[in-house]
C-alpha cells in the first residue's frame, strides 16, 4: 500500500478513536450523574420518616442532588474560569482544587440555618398548610434546578440564588396570588442585576489599572514588581480574611465589625511582609518583560480561586439543599417550616458531593466560556477579577446592597476586558504608552490596491477585545432568570396540586 494511502487510513482511524472517546465521555457524564441521583434515592428511602409526606422527602432528596449538580456545573465556573483562561491552572487541576475547596466549604463552614421562605420573597398572611408548603418547596426547587440546567446547556452563567428566588416567587403566586409577594425585596433583587456586575466590573478595572500603571507600564517593571506585588498579595490576604470571617465561617464564628477590620489589617500586614522575600527572590531571575513579570501573579491567583471556591461552597450549599431541609422539617413536625431550620450534616453532604460532582462532570464547558470566550485572560487580569469579587461582596455587605456573586464575577471579567479595549484604542499597550499612528484620511492618500484600502480601514476601526454577543446573551439570561424559574415553578405547583392527593 502506498505510504500516502496508509497515512490517510491512519488519520481516519485516529479520528474514529477520538470520536469514540468523545462519545464515551458524553455518555459517561450523564450516566454518573444518574447513578448519583439513584444513590440519593436509596439513601433517602431508608431515612425518610414514616408518614404521608415520606414520598415527598425522598423526592426532595433527589431534587436536592439534581440542584447541587447544576450549581456545580454553572456557578463554580465563575471562580475557576479566569484562572483557567489565564493558563495559571490547567483545567484538570482547576477541577480538583475547586471540588476540594467547594466540598470543604460546604461541610466545614456551610450555613447552619436557612430561611425557608427564601429571604422573605413571599410572606403568607397566616399559617401555611403543611401540604401546600411542601408542594411549594418542591415546585420552586425543581424549577430552579431545571432553569440552571438549561442555562448551563446554553453556556450562560446565571445566579443560583435568583433562580431559587424566582421559583419561590412563582410557586407562591400560584398558591396564594400576587398579594403574597414582598415587592420591596423583589425590587432590591432586580436592582442587583445592575448593581452587581457594574460594581464588580468597576472594581476589577480599577485594580487592573493600578497594576498596569504601577507595574506593567513602568520602564523598570521588575523593580516596580518588587515594590507593589507584595502589597497586592497583602491586599488579597486582608480582603479574603475579612470575606471568610463574614461569609465563609458564619456557622462557627460571628465576629464583630471591629474584629473583622482588625483581622483584615493584620492579614494585610502579614501577607505583605511574608511574601516580599518570595517576590524578591523570584524577581531576581526575571527579565524586564511583561510576560515574565505577569507570572508573579500566578501563584496568588491560584490561592484566590481556591479561597473563592471555599467561600462559595460555604454560602451556596444552602441554595442546593435548603428546601430539602425545610421539607424534612415539615415532615417530621407536621407543620410548615416558615422560620429558620437547621441544615443537618447529611443534608450538607448531599450538597457538597453534588456540587463537586457537577463541577467535574459538566463544569468544563462553562469554565471555558467564562475564562476564554468573553475576553482574553492572563494572570494579572484574572487576579484582579478574583480580588474584585471578594472586595465587592464586602462593600455590598457593609452597605446592605443586594448583590449576586455570579453577576459580580462576570462583571469583573467584562470590566477588565473593556479596560483593555479602551487602552488599546487609546494607543496604550502593555509595554508602555505608545501612540498608534492614525491612518491617513485625506483624499490624496490613495491606496495602491483594494486590499490596501481594506487594511487601512481595519486599522481605523476600533479594536473589539470583548465579544459583544456574550454581553447580550449573559445579560438576557440574567434578566429572564426570575420570570423563567417563576413560570416553571407555578406550572409545577399547579400540576402537583392537580395530581397529588393526601
Amino acid at each position: 500500500m502506498p505510504k500516502s494511502a496508509l497515512d490517510k487510513d491512519l488519520k481516519k482511524v485516529g479520528r474514529l478513536e477520538e470520536a469514540t472517546q468523545a462519545l464515551s465521555r458524553s455518555i459517561a457524564a450523564p450516566g454518573l450523574a444518574i447513578l448519583f441521583l439513584i444513590a440519593i434515592f436509596l439513601f433517602m428511602s431508608g431515612l425518610a420518616p414514616v408518614g404521608p409526606l415520606s414520598l415527598f422527602v425522598i423526592a426532595g432528596g433527589v431534587i436536592a442532588g439534581y440542584m447541587a449538580l447544576n450549581i456545580g456545573a454553572n456557578d463554580v465556573a465563575n471562580n475557576m474560569g479566569p484562572a483557567v483562561g489565564s493558563r495559571a491552572l490547567p483545567l484538570g487541576a482547576a477541577l480538583v482544587i475547586a471540588a476540594i475547596c467547594e466540598a470543604a466549604g460546604a461541610i466545614l463552614a456551610g450555613g447552619d440555618v436557612v430561611n425557608t421562605i427564601s429571604k422573605d420573597i413571599v410572606r403568607p398572611a397566616g399559617e401555611i398548610d403543611v401540604r401546600d408548603f411542601v408542594m411549594l418547596m418542591m415546585a420552586s426547587f425543581l424549577a430552579a434546578a431545571i432553569w440552571i440546567h438549561l442555562a448551563t446547556f446554553l453556556n450562560a452563567p446565571v445566579s443560583t440564588t435568583h433562580s431559587i428566588v424566582g421559583g419561590v416567587l412563582g410557586a407562591g403566586i400560584a398558591a396564594a396570588g400576587f398579594g403574597i409577594v414582598n415587592w420591596p425585596t423583589m425590587g432590591a433583587i432586580a436592582a442587583s442585576w445592575v448593581i452587581s456586575p457594574v460594581l464588580g466590573g468597576l472594581i476589577a478595572a480599577a485594580l487592573l489599572g493600578f497594576v498596569k500603571w504601577q507595574v506593567l507600564f513602568r520602564e523598570d517593571r521588575v523593580a516596580a514588581a518588587r515594590r507593589w506585588v507584595p502589597v497586592m498579595i497583602g491586599l488579597m490576604a486582608g480582603v479574603f480574611a475579612m470575606y471568610l470571617a463574614l461569609k465563609g465561617f458564619s456557622k462557627i464564628w460571628k465576629p464583630s465589625t471591629g474584629t473583622v477590620w482588625l483581622l483584615g489589617v493584620a492579614a494585610f500586614a502579614l501577607g505583605t511582609l511574608a511574601t516580599r522575600p518570595w517576590v524578591v527572590r523570584r524577581a531576581a531571575t526575571l527579565e524586564n518583560r511583561r510576560k515574565h513579570v505577569a507570572g508573579l501573579f500566578t501563584l496568588p491567583l491560584i490561592f484566590a480561586a481556591g479561597l473563592l471556591s471555599f467561600a462559595h461552597g460555604a454560602n451556596d450549599v444552602a441554595n442546593a439543599v435548603g428546601p430539602l431541609a425545610a421539607i424534612v422539617a415539615a415532615a417530621e413536625t407536621g407543620h410548615a417550616a416558615t422560620g429558620n431550620v437547621t441544615l443537618p450534616l447529611w443534608v450538607l453532604m448531599i450538597g457538597a458531593l453534588g456540587i463537586s460532582l457537577g463541577l467535574a462532570l459538566f463544569g468544563p464547558r462553562l469554565i471555558r466560556t467564562v475564562g476564554t470566550k468573553i475576553t482574553k485572560m492572563d494572570a494579572p487580569r484574572a487576579y484582579c477579577v478574583a480580588l474584585a469579587a471578594a472586595i465587592t461582596v464586602l462593600i455590598a455587605s457593609a452597605l446592605g446592597l443586594p448583590v449576586s456573586s455570579t453577576h459580580i464575577a462576570i462583571g469583573g471579567v467584562f470590566g477588565v476586558g473593556f479596560l483593555r479595549e479602551q487602552l488599546a484604542n487609546l494607543g496604550l499597550r502593555a509595554d508602555g504608552p505608545k501612540p498608534v499612528k492614525p491612518s491617513p484620511n485625506e483624499p490624496s492618500s490613495l491606496s495602491a490596491t483594494p486590499e490596501d484600502a481594506i487594511r487601512k480601514q481595519i486599522k481605523r476601526e476600533k479594536r473589539r477585545l470583548v465579544r459583544r454577543r456574550h454581553v447580550l446573551g449573559i445579560a438576557a439570561a440574567w434578566v429572564i432568570t426570575v420570570p423563567a424559574a417563576g413560570g416553571l415553578a407555578a406550572l409545577f405547583y399547579v400540576l402537583l396540586k392537580a395530581v397529588v392527593t393526601f
